[in-house]
């Protein structure tokens, strides 16, 4: 899973340094609105709970975060967001998967269609790439305060239930089954570790190793701009830069 975790990781990194504060407000205020119309506004149902948990961490007020649920369930008016997946292929042929959140499909397939044709890729039909994924509950874990060493940790996580834990400079990653994030959330929160993120989100089978600068930047510069849309709620793609190309500027 490491070529996965080293996307991850890229755009995490991007999101924290350059996304703008409104849009991330927008894109996390949509997720409690549709997972809130989901679960009727039970703020136990573990997705609501999970979006709840997203949005305080990156001090989205408690007055929007309420705001959004009662969105949800009817209580305000507001727009009806549709959850969209659309397919395609970057760049040297990876494989590319976007979440979208939309209240007009057929803006959003344009738009994203259009950004696929000019930056080299195309958009295809549904299930053309998503049978290289696998859904995989994900939590990002701060390395900053943690008590625990690498391999304490590991052992915990695994103990927990989790299936794989990752390791960069900054962090971990912690991978579980989807049935199985939250127990395995729960089981950190017991442990006074701090999870700045869960996620479900798809995983790559299998990745493609790139070499070359050009088609890398190519392949990011293709990520980006779909991270960037409005309505974008989750990029992800197949590919794992390689080694080398570790200290390009992309």
């Amino acid at each position: 899973m490491s070529g996965h975790s080293k996307w991850a990781n890229i755009k995490h990194k991007k999101g924290k340094a350059d996304a703008h504060k409104g849009k991330m407000f927008t894109k996390l205020g949509r997720e409690l609105v549709v997972a809130s119309r989901a679960c009727g506004g039970d703020v136990n149902n573990f997705r609501l709970k999970i979006a709840i948990e997203n949005a305080k961490a990156e001090n989205v007020p408690n007055e929007n975060i309420q705001r959004a649920i009662l969105k949800g369930i009817g209580g305000l008016e507001g727009a009806a967001y549709e959850e969209l997946r659309y397919e395609g292929y970057g760049p040297g042929g990876v494989a590319v998967m976007i979440d979208i959140l939309t209240d007009n499909r057929n803006r959003s397939a344009g738009e994203v269609r259009h950004i696929f044709s000019k930056n080299g890729g195309n958009m295809g039909e549904t299930g053309c790439v998503s049978w290289m994924f696998e859904e995989k509950g994900q939590l990002r874990i701060i390395r900053e305060g943690l008590k625990l060493n690498d391999d304490d940790l590991m052992m915990m996580v695994l103990d927990a239930g989790a299936e794989d834990l990752d390791i960069d400079e900054d962090g971990f990653v912690v991978y579980t089954a989807p049935d199985a994030l939250e127990s395995v959330r729960q089981a950190l929160v017991d442990q006074k570790i701090s999870v700045e993120e869960s996620v479900i989100s798809p995983i790559p089978q299998n990745t493609i190793e790139i070499t070359d600068a050009d088609q890398a930047r190519k392949i990011v510069r293709l990520m980006d701009i779909l991270e960037d849309h409005d309505d974008t709620q989750g990029v992800y793609s197949n590919f794992e830069l390689a080694e080398a190309l570790s200290d390009e500027d992309f």
